[in-house]
């Protein structure tokens, strides 16, 4: 029987052009896994085939964990103390092996044998075709469609297939079998049969590529683009920045007669390509993603890091963009929230906050409303910042003497203590079952008492946007939170 191995290993060798040590390596794995059916728990099986008389000697091994550790797998692992006993000089991460009955070749078959050996050849081989593929280092997978799969597309690249599923795909596309596809190579996934690198026509990185692609400015380190956003198939936004002060940006990536920005629209079906500057300075950042509306001013909130954008009538809605679509884009591809809104709208606003602000000064600080508007005049919004920012700065109005300054500020630390002290008095009364619940941040446990809500009904009676009033949470945060605050109201139930 030994020497049909050596028959079959060599047969096999010279059929599928593969080394003899990778054919060695599937035998041994194919009589592992028949040794592995004879034991009771999940053993691991270690089988040694002498590659020149075909005899094979089969070990049974245990891998050596720290003592802390404990078991994890019982069948497998022996701790570090138990090991030193049998072998006083071994180490963590070493095996102990014990030679168990080998299965003779017989027992599972010439052909069974055969078949996990051409599978172990079969994995081997794509294995080494995606490694030489991904050696290459392409960002972009070029093929045809091969077939569909559950909805997904196979894309061939000679013997390389990549899947494109269909949330990745553009949504009027119709890709059809024997279309020329291009597509980003997002990642690859070996537990994947037949197809395992996953593309992607939809993602931001595909439109960088593109354009990587199609400026060689970008690949010579003169341009760079910093963000991207994309609506796929509709429209998308890029920032872009010049490291040449001799090089325009925008007109650079647009090309001739729009060549470049053409070449990358017709890749993606049409989609409309807005070409942005990037800037360091945030608003004039967001200003330049809202083109084509002209915005009037602009008002940065660093700790919301959202923006209050005014825009005049003509330009509302071309800011807003069909569907929100203008503003959702430049919101992605700047990071910051954006809120559009018309002049009155933000003199409303500001007066609203303008007056909360004068409330809470004249209430916390005990004064007049003519110090509560100096403050605001100034810039002041909190107690905080009358509290800690620095005396020179407030040394600065003139309204104010140092006297009047140091009294302010020992009124604002006390009733910044007032406030925490009552805070926690208010959380006392917040039930255990709402503090254990999953996914609540401890931090909003005064919020939400402040708020009235104390046990989880009462989290769980709440409505998605009085929550996100109550924490500033987003919506679908907000949403997640209500519905696990309510999962023990159906426990039990089918």
């Amino acid at each position: 029987m030994n020497r049909e191995m050596l028959m079959l290993v060599d047969a096999i060798s010279r059929e599928k052009n593969v080394e003899r040590d990778v054919v060695f390596g599937a035998v041994e794995s194919a009589l592992a896994q028949a040794t592995k059916k004879l034991h009771q728990g999940d053993v691991d099986i270690r089988v040694a085939v002498d590659r020149d008389s075909g005899d094979y000697e089969t070990f049974r091994r245990w891998h050596v964990v720290p003592d802390e550790a404990g078991l994890q797998l019982p069948d497998q692992e022996i701790l570090l103390f138990e090991a030193k006993e049998e072998m006083p000089d071994i180490e963590v991460d070493e095996y102990i092996e014990e030679t168990v009955d080998s299965v003779p070749i017989g027992r599972i078959g010439a052909m069974a044998a055969k078949q996990v050996i051409l599978q172990k050849i079969r994995d081997a081989e794509r294995e080494m075709l995606l490694n030489d593929f991904m050696s290459r280092g392409d960002k972009i997978f070029v093929g045809t469609v091969k077939r569909l799969d559950k909805g997904d597309i196979i894309v061939e690249a000679g013997r390389v297939e990549g899947r494109l599923r269909r949330s990745e795909m553009i949504a009027k596309e119709n890709l059809r079998n024997g279309d020329r596809v291009r597509a980003m190579i997002m990642e690859v996934d070996l537990t994947l049969r037949g197809a395992p690198i996953i593309l992607s026509r939809s993602a931001p990185e595909f439109m960088i590529e593109l354009f990587r692609q199609e400026v060689p400015e970008i690949e010579q380190g003169l341009l760079e683009i910093k963000s991207c956003a994309r609506d796929p198939g509709s429209r998308a936004k890029i920032a872009v920045l010049s490291h040449d002060k001799r090089v325009d940006p925008i007109g650079t990536c647009v090309g001739v007669r729009g060549t470049r920005v053409n070449a990358v629209t017709n890749e993606l079906a049409g989609e409309r390509v807005d070409i942005v500057l990037w800037s360091e300075d945030p608003a004039q950042f967001v200003i330049g993603a809202l083109a084509p509306a002209n915005v009037s001013s602009i008002v940065v909130d660093e700790e919301k890091h959202a923006m209050d954008v005014v825009v005049d009538e003509e330009n509302l809605a071309i800011a807003i963009g069909r569907g929100g679509q203008n503003v959702r884009l430049a919101s992605d591809l700047t990071g910051w929230k954006i809120n559009i809104m018309d002049a009155n709208e933000s003199a409303q606003k500001q007066a609203l906050e303008t007056d909360s602000s004068r409330k809470l000064f004249m209430e916390k600080l005990d004064v007049d409303e003519e110090i509560a508007d100096i403050l605001i005049n100034e810039g002041f919004t909190s107690l905080e910042e009358v509290a800690y920012v620095p005396i020179s700065e407030l040394l600065e109005i003139e309204s104010f003497d140092e006297d009047t300054i140091n009294e302010l500020r020992t009124r604002a630390k006390d009733a910044l203590l007032t406030m925490e002290i009552a805070k926690e008095e208010s959380a006392e009364g917040v039930s255990q079952n709402l503090r254990d619940l999953e996914g609540l941040d401890p931090e909003l446990i005064p919020k939400l008492a402040e708020a009235g809500v104390h046990t989880r009904d009462d989290l769980a009676d709440l409505a998605v946007d009085e929550l996100t009033e109550i924490t500033g949470h987003s919506a679908d945060d907000a949403k997640a939170l209500i519905l696990k605050a309510r999962e023990h109201w159906f426990a039990g139930q089918e």
